[in-house]
């Protein structure tokens, strides 16, 4: 799926919003990739998911681990045309754990899938805890690297639509000094800056 028809995609299922927006990491934004909106729909997860499983399908993965909320339907669909299990890591008081009786063995062969990396904050906190675990770190999938490629998390790290979206840090946003309302949509929404 080339740049372009993942952009389109996005566009006509009203995914990708344009606006002023707190992004899950805190910056600001004039655009927002809510991925939710396209994978929604069995076929558009199924045909994304389907990018991310055919780059990684003959690494030898053993697991699909996902940081919690978004990452969750993305990591789930990518572990099934896998056939591979499939867990979770989410926030408790602050921080990122693997809990809910999931678990990482040692030299477990695990990718880490994303549906949006900006900063690539949560998903450095998983790998983290691929690392503490002793499992084995095979790469990194996400839906939408708005860095276009400029986050590296992984030597092997792919993205299905990678292209540059400006991001502001909050003192020194252009947005906020023109006085347009903030829209907070992630999974963070309360979040304060």
């Amino acid at each position: 799926m080339s740049n372009q028809s993942m952009l389109e995609l996005f566009k006509s299922t009203e995914a990708l919003l344009e606006g002023h927006f707190r992004l899950t990491s805190g910056r600001h934004s004039n655009a927002y990739f809510q991925c939710a909106k396209v994978l929604q729909y069995p076929e558009h997860l199924s045909t994304v998911c389907s990018c991310i499983a055919g780059h990684f399908r003959d690494s030898g993965v053993e697991t699909v681990i996902s940081p919690a909320i978004g990452g969750i339907v993305v990591g789930t669909e990518v572990g099934r045309q896998l056939g591979v299990k499939t867990i979770f890591a989410e926030r408790k008081e602050g921080n990122m754990v693997i809990r809910r009786g999931f678990s990482l063995q040692k030299g477990e062969r695990v990718i880490v899938v994303e549906d949006v990396i900006t900063t690539g904050g949560s998903v450095a906190e998983v790998i983290e805890l691929v690392d503490a675990a002793g499992a084995t770190l095979v790469g990194v999938g996400s839906v939408v690297d708005r860095s276009n490629g400029k986050v590296r998390l992984a030597e092997n790290q792919y993205s299905v639509l990678a292209m540059e979206v400006i991001s502001y840090d909050p003192e020194a946003c252009p947005l906020c000094k023109a006085g347009i309302p903030i829209e907070a949509p992630g999974s963070r929404a309360n979040q304060q800056n």
